[in-house]
């Protein structure tokens, strides 16, 4: 359980989340998350990193029921800088990121997701930020990477999911295979990449990095703002509330 690595072929680091039932990370999961990407360049000196998960699911995002049953805002402000240094690991890997999403990535998982390098998935795999409903702000910047800027709103506003294989049109999944097929189809793409010399695949990523026209972070960080308003204001109290009620329901 929690996160661990596995280095394949001396230059493969494969980064695995664990955190059952549905991969919702707590506070301590994001920042695991982000030294395990750094920790995977620098360290075990991978050329390619491919992001996984284990369970039902790719990621649910941050963990509403730690943040509900811990008193005053602790739980919230580790969550907020939490998210924002497993995003900016992801995109900041000196090496590039596969992600290999199955099931739902929600939340912050599409944070990890917008700003991986590719993105393979499984053809039961869904996108979606239901942030709106959860009464916070966040990941519209790693969204906007995987759709049009009007299709973005609508599934922000709507808090809607768009499947994976409706991604591969706009070019931001690059393939969807079968569920038992997802690590082999990542592991096929990281292995083309880990083939080339990695003093230029480095180069290439901190140029790509360089040219994009969106600075993540510092998008990222100005949602976030608006969370905490909210939660100032206790609407964002009241959302996550009426979420762990609902989740404790029992279902006829």
């Amino acid at each position: 359980m929690g996160i661990t690595t596995n280095l394949l072929d001396g230059t493969i680091a494969v980064v695995t989340m664990n955190f059952p039932p549905v991969n919702a990370l707590p506070v301590q999961g994001w920042y695991d998350v982000a030294e395990a990407l750094r920790a995977a360049a620098e360290t075990h000196h991978a050329r390619v990193v491919v992001l996984r998960a284990e369970g039902r699911g790719f990621n649910a995002g941050v963990d509403i029921k730690q943040m509900q049953r811990t008193a005053g805002f602790d739980a919230l402000i580790g969550a907020n800088r939490g998210c924002h240094a497993a995003f900016k690991a992801v995109y900041e890997c000196p090496v590039p990121v596969i992600a290999a999403v199955h099931g739902f990535c929600l939340g912050g998982g599409v944070g990890l997701v917008g700003n991986s390098d590719t993105v393979v998935a499984s053809d039961d795999a869904y996108f979606g930020v239901p942030e709106v409903d959860r009464g916070a702000l966040g990941a519209a910047t790693h969204l906007a990477r995987l759709v049009p800027q009007h299709l973005m709103r609508t599934l922000y506003f709507t808090s809607r999911t768009i499947r994976a294989a409706d991604l591969v049109q706009h070019g931001s999944v690059l393939e969807v295979v079968p569920r038992g097929q997802l690590d082999d189809a990542a592991l096929t793409v990281a292995r083309e990449i880990a083939a080339k010399d990695p003093r230029v695949i480095r180069a290439a990523k901190e140029a790509l990095n360089g040219i994009d026209p969106v600075d993540v972070n510092r998008s990222y960080r100005f949602e976030q703002g608006f969370t905490f308003e909210l939660n100032l204001a206790g609407v964002a109290d009241e959302h996550r509330d009426e979420f762990v009620d609902n989740a404790r329901m029992p279902r006829a």
